[in-house]
């Protein structure tokens, strides 16, 4: 009993979107107010980018973060967990693996980086996920819920744009109004985004989730300030060789969840990382060596992330 929907305790979790604004109309308005934003392009400089099935969070004043962001959400649910009082903020993006752990571990950092702050509360945000034909969405959206709705802790819903409300219709196709979202960590404020840079080692990130690894991965310390990716292993994924003599509208419809909908980088980016997986079969022995992360700090003079040791 501790997700609250417009102020109010909730006792049960709301099975789907369309009740959700049936109940509590607020959220339509609210996601009206974020649709009527024009989505920014944003560049490396101050980004920490994060890929699906990953989560990050930090604090105003970090120096080495600006904005998180993450995008190429269609199915996929992007879920901003802030401290109202001490601004701590962490952004997943969810496709409902892992969700349950990820959640909790999300909270518990954003408790953790605002211990000192007397006052504040837990705040929520989700945007993403639309009105696609197989309900991926709703089965998302429910699943993200459900796991907030069993927390310790009172959560304050304070913006759902998914669903029905992130849905248009073109040529008879339905498609997501928002694709990404960032988040300024000084102010809080929330945006549709595009994010044509995507970070360090994206293919490797990208095989996690393509070989079937359900962790949603923590990919920062904001106390180092240090962009931190594995150690992880995946099984070689079967018939890989095979995968990448395929056609581009072949892997379009058999790798994606919403084949209609798909950004246009959708296949360059899967058939990069099929090679990174053929390549790199078991990448704890390939990738990381010795068992350790691939660490990155963001560099003074050109912004960007640049590999270290550490």
């Amino acid at each position: 009993m501790v997700l609250v929907l417009n102020g109010v305790l909730q006792e049960e979790c709301p099975p789907d979107t369309r009740s959700l604004y049936h109940t509590h109309p607020v959220y339509r308005e609210t996601a009206a107010q974020l649709l009527a934003i024009p989505n920014k392009i944003i560049g490396p400089v101050g980004l920490l980018y994060v890929q699906q099935r990953e989560f990050a969070a930090t604090v105003p004043h970090d120096k080495n973060v600006s904005i998180l962001g993450s995008d190429d959400a269609t199915t996929c649910i992007v879920v901003v967990v802030r401290h109202s009082g001490s601004g701590a903020v962490a952004l997943a993006h969810f496709d409902g693996s892992g969700t349950d752990e990820a959640v909790c571990t999300m909270v518990q950092r954003v408790q953790d980086l605002a211990v000192g702050y007397q006052e504040g509360r837990i705040e929520l945000q989700l945007v993403g996920g639309f009105s696609d034909t197989h309900h991926y969405s709703e089965d998302i959206f429910y699943n993200i819920m459900n796991c907030f709705h069993k927390l310790p802790v009172e959560v304050d819903l304070t913006l759902a744009c998914v669903g029905e409300l992130n849905t248009t219709v073109r040529g008879g196709i339905h498609w997501p109004m928002v694709y990404g979202v960032g988040v300024n960590v000084k102010t809080g404020e929330i945006f549709p985004a595009t994010f044509p840079d995507k970070g360090p080692d994206q293919a490797l990130r990208c095989a996690r989730h393509l070989t079937g690894q359900t962790q949603v991965l923590e990919i920062y310390d904001s106390h180092l300030g240090l962009l931190r990716i594995g150690p992880f292993n995946y099984e070689p994924l079967r018939g890989v060789d095979l995968w990448l003599e395929q056609s581009d509208e072949f892997i379009l419809q058999h790798l994606s969840t919403s084949p209609e909908v798909e950004p246009p980088h959708f296949v360059m980016q899967i058939r990069a990382t099929l090679k990174y997986i053929q390549d790199n079969q078991f990448p704890a022995v390939t990738v990381f060596r010795d068992n350790r992360p691939h660490y990155f700090r963001r560099d003074e003079h050109s912004g960007t992330w640049q590999p270290i040791r550490y």
